[in-house]
């Protein structure tokens, strides 16, 4: 159907519909030629000029789209995407031609481009809501029974509009004339209206032209008839006025039936003709009191939009009332059909979701005059084609339309189709999103999910654009929703929530408190922030783990998105960080009010540092490690604290330990030696079949040659005062006590950092 639309067939002639050559240069030539819709020609003088300019290349693909050559199209366009200096609608019309194509992959990649950089264009939000959708639209709807009609030319047929028991339809079929006049879009002849008579079948025959007085030598037709049949609508070359761009558009014209001669009389232009715009493609309403028609006029949404005007009792029109975003797109709508139940509304566009060209869709009138659901009928009514002109008999059984699709007999053909079935669009629900107090909370991001797993519709919720969708019977969604400052909205709906055909459904919007957890991990030593710090915190209600690591201010501080006032919190914390001592405990709270929860009030967590050369026992708090008198085996009481040590090196897998065994000076200096040496090396064995590369850990025994160092002022020693024997001797007749515990000191296991 482009050949014939963008927009609306607008045409521009000179001498007959002949164009005439401006003279110039080559590329001036082409872009005549191009203004002029003779695509043919323009195509012959871009191809010798192989211009690398993106307007020249622009203009050459799509002159091959609108001559139909969709390869040549979709190959120069792959060049054009590539160029620095494309634009955004490139992409777009890029992606039109490879639906088209049936390449509905790589279309949707480039779509996908488009929406991005247009996210609030209505042809974006349509995309971006409804692709989920095209795999049903392209399975055959069993509601349908379509069939190509035997008087089809090998040009165009198209526009049917019932006429008591006609069919009455533009085309462009060759006449027996002596000169027949081609249009230098398609070089096709120009339309004109003809009837053909109805069979029981719904194929059409006994074709003949309306009458001369209508058809004239340029473009006439679509038609469309009141219901009594007294008055017809029709579109006409607008070649009686100049615009100002010398471009001859199209006008609408009515008649009425002379009830004696059965002539069509007083002809006259609708008052929203002009010359600077295109009107056409009429319906008019069963009760006759609206027109509907199609125009490009200055205002619209898109590039031709839909209208209405009323038609007044004394035969006079109402302004020229757009039919709004429910319909129109920025793209092109066109076709309008107002079914006589005054309850459905279809037309083709090519701005909504659709299986590639003009589709055909059809849109529920509500009681108020409003538009409801919009249905795409899908296959086999639409293809990827262009498939428009869609008309239906007053009990929803049968009707016509008309496609280019591959398959036909023409350009544009006429097809008959039965129904099986009424369309149905189900219940209208209404999604808001309330506070517990009832108040609307807008910008919320949702989505709603259908039975299987697949976005049914999805947006951000405003007052221009509520949550609004139709739902099928029997049918559950899931919605998910989510707003910053808000938790997140999971839900499920179905038909059954009311009997009413339009449900509005409050989902909770519940206010984030704000809960969190909050700690500052600190050097004990310095108590200075420490960064780089690795945590692991761990949700004992759950189960869950989350992970993070300080900044430089050595704090973090973790949301409790899913937790709400009176709620309760469990939880394990295990700190990492090179070079210190981790750090683990547990702590549960009541979350009794908003903010911050500071985990420091409930465990230390600062961090003690380890050094090398440092007694590992000394740092992590190691209870003496205790050998029965004269043996070296390792008791179960030793067993806990060694225990520690390989928790410690297991944490840190670069340290190495020299586990050193010390005797007091009691017994000889050669039977301590070997004994201490024989307890290191168990203890030492011990560990090792516990961690990580064991051989970080090794034993050495000291015996009696390295007393311990202790402050001993209290007791008449030195603040730093050497055990050595004679000093521990002092007390071994005034003071037992302090001599046993002197021994014991010196009886020892160290575990010195040779390495971190």
């Amino acid at each position: 159907m482009k050949r014939i639309l963008l927009p609306i067939y607008t045409l521009f002639f000179f001498s007959v519909g002949f164009a005439q050559e401006i003279s110039g240069g080559k590329l001036k030539k082409a872009e005549t030629n191009y203004e002029q819709f003779s695509y043919d020609r323009a195509i012959g003088r871009y191809e010798d000029l192989q211009s690398s300019s993106i307007e020249a290349k622009r203009n050459l693909a799509m002159s091959y789209w609108k001559s139909n050559n969709l390869e040549k199209a979709d190959s120069v366009f792959a060049i054009i995407v590539k160029m620095n200096e494309h634009n955004a609608q490139d992409e777009y019309n890029y992606g039109q031609i490879l639906k088209e194509e049936e390449k509905y992959d790589k279309a949707n990649i480039w779509l996908e481009k488009f929406a991005t950089a247009h996210p609030n264009e209505l042809r974006s939000v349509e995309f971006q809501s409804k692709r989920s959708t095209l795999g049903d639209l392209r399975k055959n709807n069993p509601q349908f029974a379509v069939k190509n009609l035997e008087i089809n030319s090998k040009h165009q047929d198209f526009g049917a509009a019932i006429y008591k028991d006609q069919i009455v339809f533009a085309s462009s079929r060759e006449k027996d004339k002596p000169i027949i006049r081609r249009w230098n879009w398609n070089q096709l002849p120009f339309l004109d209206i003809y009837t053909a008579d109805r069979t029981n079948t719904n194929e059409l025959e006994n074709v003949s032209l309306l009458n001369k007085q209508i058809n004239k030598k340029f473009h006439e037709g679509p038609v469309a008839f009141n219901f009594d049949g007294t008055k017809m609508i029709f579109t006409r070359n607008n070649y009686s006025e100049k615009a100002s761009d010398k471009k001859i558009r199209l006008k609408l014209f009515s008649v009425e039936k002379d009830s004696s001669s059965g002539e069509w009389i007083n002809l006259k232009s609708l008052p929203f003709n002009s010359p600077e715009h295109s009107v056409g493609q009429p319906s008019i309403s069963k009760d006759g009191k609206w027109l509907y028609f199609a125009s490009d006029m200055p205002g619209g949404i898109g590039g031709v939009d839909l209208y209405k005007a009323e038609i007044k009792a004394d035969g006079t029109y109402g302004p020229a009332i757009n039919l709004g975003d429910a319909i129109n797109t920025e793209g092109d709508e066109m076709f309008p059909f107002i079914h006589n139940s005054n309850e459905l509304f279809v037309y083709a566009s090519n701005g909504k979701f659709g299986l590639g060209g003009l589709d055909v869709f059809v849109t529920q009138i509500n009681k108020d005059g409003t538009f409801g659901k919009t249905i795409n009928p899908g296959a086999p009514i639409n293809s990827n084609r262009d498939d428009f002109s869609f008309i239906l008999n007053e009990d929803q059984t049968e009707g016509y339309f008309a496609s280019n699709r591959a398959g036909g007999k023409g350009s544009d053909d006429i097809y008959s189709f039965t129904m099986n079935a009424p369309f149905v669009f189900g219940k209208t629900m209404k999604g808001i999103f309330v506070d517990k107090e009832g108040n609307v909370i807008n910008e919320f991001s949702f989505k709603v999910i259908g039975p299987d797993g697949s976005v049914v519709l999805e947006g951000i919720t405003s007052d221009d654009l509520p949550f609004n969708m139709s739902i099928l019977d029997n049918t559950e969604y899931d919605v998910k929703a989510t707003k910053e400052g808000y938790f997140d909205v999971v839900a499920k709906f179905d038909d059954s929530i009311s009997e009413e055909n339009e449900i509005e459904v409050e989902f909770l919007a519940v206010k984030d408190p704000g809960i969190s957890l909050y700690t500052l991990i600190k050097d004990k030593s310095t108590e200075n922030p420490i960064e780089g710090a690795q945590i692991f915190l761990t949700d004992n209600l759950n189960g869950e783990i989350v992970k993070f690591e300080t900044k430089e201010s050595g704090d973090f501080l973790y949301p409790l998105t899913e937790k709400r006032l009176g709620d309760k919190g469990d939880y394990a914390i295990t700190i990492n960080k090179s070079g210190y001592l981790s750090k683990s405990g547990t702590f549960k709270m009541s979350f009794d009010k908003e903010g911050q929860y500071n985990v420091s009030q409930y465990l230390d967590l600062a961090m003690e540092p380890i050094e090398v050369g440092g007694d590992l026992s000394k740092i992590i708090d190691i209870n003496p490690i205790y050998f029965d008198l004269g043996k070296y085996a390792i008791r179960p009481d030793a067993a806990i604290e060694l225990d520690k040590i390989v928790k410690v090196m297991n944490e840190n897998p670069e340290m190495v330990i020299e586990l050193g065994s010390h005797t007091d000076s009691r017994g000889s200096e050669s039977s301590n030696a070997s004994l201490s040496a024989k307890r290191a090396k168990a203890s030492a064995a011990y560990i090792a079949e516990r961690i990580t590369n064991p051989e970080r850990i090794y034993g050495k025994g000291y015996g009696e040659s390295k007393p311990n160092t202790v402050d001993a002022t209290a007791d008449g020693g030195d603040a730093e005062q050497v055990l050595t024997e004679d000093f521990i001797n002092a007390f071994k007749g005034k003071n037992k006590s302090l001599f046993d515990k002197y021994h014991q000191y010196n009886r020892r296991t160290e575990f010195i950092i040779i390495k971190m």
